[in-house]
């Protein structure tokens, strides 16, 4: 949750934006300062500028947690970089830009690792620490610009040994999402799906399952591989107020590219690979976006409840 941030809506006079924030969960923390310009003077396209700086820790257990989900791994990225954004045509914006990545792993005592509880490598150098300069380009459509209207999306990131120790590899990511009205309802359809190439880290394979994946199995409990897809259908109708009901089904796989990844974390996790959840829940329209819970259950059987805010990704 937000503990302490700070925003200028004017910076310099010109409309530029100076935002610095600093959230921290149990486990999880994130601050972050970013800069942005949102018309760089003289450009005639409407090209924005951004200029981030971002210090991160997160949970490692979506790909690296034990079978029981007791060890707790934390990943810690330090990134700073540039990006550049402006309209392409009508509805589709485009974005490219250049980060640097400081990643490594450390266990429940912030003791920097190298291998997890079977052995399996936490990064890709074989040191304390990958460093990686990533090149991205993305491209995104969006329709009205409600959570409903067509939405698509695809993100390229190229890594650059610019030193020998720096990481190469290429990811590719794509996600689509299409709503249809079917009276007072709405069928909300998505989609997506990626692969990585090259030398890759194995925090960061794709993961499968969990509240914004495939619902009725914990985080990263389906797979986590070199490649995915993730497709979902979800019925929406009102009920009263602000409430609304829900139905949705979900499934995601790896295509078998667990064992691709360095170390396996999947298979010694003895993850399925691919899975699909069914379930149902409400969600009520709040200052803070939608609060949503949902009981699944996945064709394993198995049943778990699911909160989130916000939309799904």
């Amino acid at each position: 949750m937000p503990i302490f941030a700070y925003s200028h809506r004017n910076v310099f006079g010109r409309n530029q934006k100076l935002n610095i924030s600093l959230e921290r969960g149990q486990i999880d923390s994130i601050f972050r300062i970013n800069y942005t310009d949102p018309w760089i003077q003289g450009d005639d396209k409407r090209t924005s500028r951004t200029i981030m700086i971002q210090n991160s820790r997160t949970p490692g257990t979506m790909v690296h947690g034990d079978r029981d989900g007791n060890i707790i791994l934390t990943i810690g990225r330090i990134t700073g970089g540039i990006e550049f954004s402006r309209p392409i045509r009508p509805k589709w914006s485009g974005t490219a830009g250049l980060l640097f990545q400081h990643a490594g792993v450390r266990d429940d005592k912030g003791v920097p690792i190298i291998k997890d509880q079977y052995s399996s490598p936490l990064t890709a150098s074989g040191n304390n620490y990958d460093d990686t300069l990533l090149a991205k380009v993305e491209t995104v459509y969006t329709g009205s610009g409600d959570h409903g209207s067509s939405m698509f999306a695809l993100n390229m990131e190229q890594g650059l040994p610019v030193l020998p120790e720096w990481l190469s590899f290429t990811r590719v990511n794509a996600r689509a999402r299409k709503g249809i009205e079917i009276g007072p309802a709405r069928l909300n359809l998505s989609v997506s799906g990626g692969h990585v190439m090259g030398n890759f880290p194995p925090y960061e394979a794709f993961a499968i399952g969990g509240t914004n994946s495939v619902r009725g199995y914990d985080e990263g409990a389906v797979g986590s591989g070199r490649s995915y897809v993730i497709g979902s259908g979800e019925i929406s109708f009102p009920m009263f107020g602000p409430v609304e009901g829900v139905l949705f089904s979900d499934y995601g796989t790896d295509f078998g590219t667990g064992p691709s990844v360095p170390g396996d974390p999947a298979g010694a996790r003895f993850k399925p690979g691919s899975g699909c959840g069914c379930g149902f829940g409400i969600r009520v329209d709040s200052p803070l976006g939608p609060l949503r819970l949902e009981y699944a259950f996945n064709d394993k059987k198995d049943k778990r409840f699911h909160f989130g805010v916000g939309y799904r990704n």
